[in-house]
């Protein structure tokens, strides 16, 4: 199970994500009470290995300043959150791509479809930790490598696992004990509930 946690913004969170196992760390970029400056990101990444993805995420900003940020910070990929339509992803060449959306009825849920390496299904509400109701995944399901998202916990990650059967998940509000202050021991619960 490919896990990725997500909003970290110090040395310990990076440290607590790589030493748990996580594959792959997220930054954001954008207004959030996660975001995080591209100075102390390009920090940040003296302490992610080679073989953990470091994702910039964005939320709300046109895409070729998500790419120019994406390349300022020196991250691995790019996560473009929300709806960003398929010609964002077009004028993103040479950068690995992450599709954050929610899903509806227009959604589709077909990994790649946009160009992008993976897909992430997020509840309507990014960042919120609110759950979303996964039977929808019965009547859409996404093909490829794709990550659950929305209201994962330690205490829920694997029952949603086994709901939804995903590639990967990833976490961000499930593993804070405030509001863009990760708990470190909710961050190691989580990789080993994930891969439980």
């Amino acid at each position: 199970m490919f896990v990725k946690l997500c909003g970290l913004r110090t040395e310990q969170d990076v440290a607590t994500a790589v030493d748990a196992g996580a594959d792959a760390v997220g930054f954001v970029f954008t207004t959030s009470p996660r975001q995080i400056p591209i100075d102390t990101v390009r920090e940040l990444l003296r302490g992610v290995p080679a073989g953990v993805l470091s994702v910039g995420v964005v939320h709300g900003i046109p895409a070729d300043e998500a790419g120019a940020l994406a390349r300022a910070a020196g991250v691995d990929a790019l996560q473009l959150h929300g709806s960003y339509p398929q010609s964002a992803f077009e004028g993103l060449a040479g950068l690995r791509l992450l599709r954050a959306t929610s899903l509806t009825a227009d959604t589709d849920v077909r990994t790649g479809a946009y160009g992008e390496e993976w897909l992430l299904l997020d509840s309507p509400v990014a960042g919120s930790g609110a759950r979303w109701d996964l039977s929808a995944l019965h009547t859409a399901r996404p093909t490829g490598q794709w990550l659950l998202a929305g209201g994962l916990a330690p205490d829920n990650v694997a029952e949603a696992i086994a709901a939804a059967q995903p590639w990967g998940v990833d976490v961000s509000s499930g593993v804070e004990s405030a509001r863009g202050v990760k708990d470190h021991g909710r961050m190691r619960e989580f990789v080993a509930a994930a891969r439980a």
